[in-house]
C-alpha cells in the first residue's frame, strides 16, 4: 500500500482478509475510523487504518476483547502490558481445563456415579487454602497429639500439587483428596503410628520397624519363588518374630505372634498403600516399592503358624 493512496472499504477488505461488515463494525466503535470519505460518501481508509485492522484481528485471534484493544490502538495500555496480562489468563484456563479433563478422564476410567464425579470435581476445583485444610485435617486425625518426633514423618505425607501440575498429577491428587477425606482412613493411619510409637518406647537409638523387618526378611523368599505355607518360610517367620521381640521387649510367644500379626494386617491395608503411590505422583518422587507383597506374604506365613 502507498502511503498516500485511500481505499475502499471493499478493497481494505480484500487486502487485509476481513470481511467488510467486519471493518464496519470496527469503523463505527471507532477502532479504526476511516480516514476520510469520498465525493459520494462512502468511507475511505489509509495505510495505517490497514495496520491497526492487521493488528485488532492478531489481538482478537488472541482473546483479547475490545475496550482493551482500544486501549492499546489508543496508547493507554502497551501491547507488553496487555501481552503480558493475557498470558496470566490464558495460563489459568488451562489449568481449568486440565482440572476438567483430568475429572473427565477419571469418570470415564471407573465408571463413576453423579455423586462421585461431583465430588471428584469439587475436589479438583479446590483452592490452595482449601488443599491445605484438607490434607492438615487427615494428618490432624492421623498424628495429632502423638509424639512431636513425628513431624518429619508428617512433612512427607504431605501431598504439595504443583501451580501447573501435568494431567496425571491431577488425578492422582483426586485420588488421593478423597482417600484424605475419608475418616475412616485417617483413624487407620493412626492406628498403624500408635501402633509403631508403642513399638519404638524402648531405646534411643532408631531402629527399623515391623514393616521394614518384613520387607527385608521376606524380599529373598519371594525373590525365590519360596511360598507362604512352605518348611522353607518357617527361618523367615522365626527370624522377624525374634527381631521383633528384642524390638518391644517382650518374648517370642502366641501373644507377641498375635500383636505382630495385628499391626501387619492393618498395616497391609490397600488403602495406605494407595495413599502412598498417589502421594509420589503428586509430588513428582519415584514411584515407591509396593510392600503389599511382602507384607501379604509374612501374614499368610504368621497366621498359619500362630493359633
Amino acid at each position: 500500500m502507498d502511503g498516500d493512496t485511500l481505499y475502499s472499504i471493499g478493497e481494505l477488505a480484500r487486502r487485509t482478509g476481513l470481511t467488510v461488515k467486519a471493518i464496519r463494525f470496527y469503523s463505527d466503535c471507532g477502532i479504526v475510523p476511516p480516514t476520510g470519505r469520498s465525493p459520494a460518501g462512502h468511507r475511505l481508509y489509509d495505510i495505517d487504518a490497514a495496520a491497526r485492522l492487521e493488528l485488532v484481528r492478531t489481538l482478537r485471534d488472541l482473546g483479547i476483547d475490545l475496550p482493551t484493544i482500544r486501549k492499546v490502538l489508543d496508547r493507554e495500555l502497551s501491547l507488553a502490558q496487555v501481552a503480558a496480562a493475557h498470558a496470566e489468563a490464558l495460563a489459568t484456563q488451562i489449568r481449568v481445563l486440565r482440572l476438567r479433563r483430568a475429572v473427565a478422564t477419571a469418570v470415564a476410567r471407573r465408571g463413576s456415579t453423579p455423586e462421585e464425579m461431583y465430588l471428584m470435581h469439587r475436589l479438583a476445583r479446590l483452592s490452595d487454602g482449601e488443599r491445605r485444610r484438607l490434607i492438615d485435617g487427615f494428618l490432624d486425625a492421623a498424628f495429632g497429639g502423638l509424639d512431636a518426633g513425628l513431624t518429619g514423618i508428617r512433612r512427607t505425607m504431605t501431598p504439595e500439587l504443583p501451580d501447573d501440575p501435568e494431567d496425571g498429577q491431577v488425578e492422582a491428587w483426586i485420588e488421593l483428596a478423597e482417600l484424605a477425606a475419608d475418616p475412616e482412613f485417617g483413624a487407620l493411619m493412626r492406628r498403624v503410628t500408635e501402633q509403631h510409637l508403642t513399638d519404638h518406647v524402648r531405646g534411643d537409638v532408631p531402629r527399623p520397624g515391623a514393616v521394614a523387618m518384613v520387607r527385608d526378611h521376606v524380599a529373598p523368599a519371594l525373590a525365590a519363588g519360596v511360598g507362604s505355607a512352605s518348611p522353607q518360610a518357617d527361618a523367615v517367620v522365626a527370624s522377624v518374630a525374634a527381631r521383633y521381640a528384642d524390638l518391644v521387649g517382650h518374648p517370642d510367644d502366641t501373644a507377641l505372634r498375635r500383636r505382630l500379626l495385628t499391626l501387619l494386617e492393618t498395616a497391609n491395608d490397600p488403602r495406605r498403600e494407595s495413599y502412598l503411590r498417589l502421594l509420589a505422583v503428586v509430588n513428582g518422587w519415584p514411584p515407591p516399592d509396593p510392600l503389599a507383597p511382602a507384607l501379604t506374604w509374612f501374614v499368610a506365613a504368621l497366621r498359619a503358624r500362630t493359633s
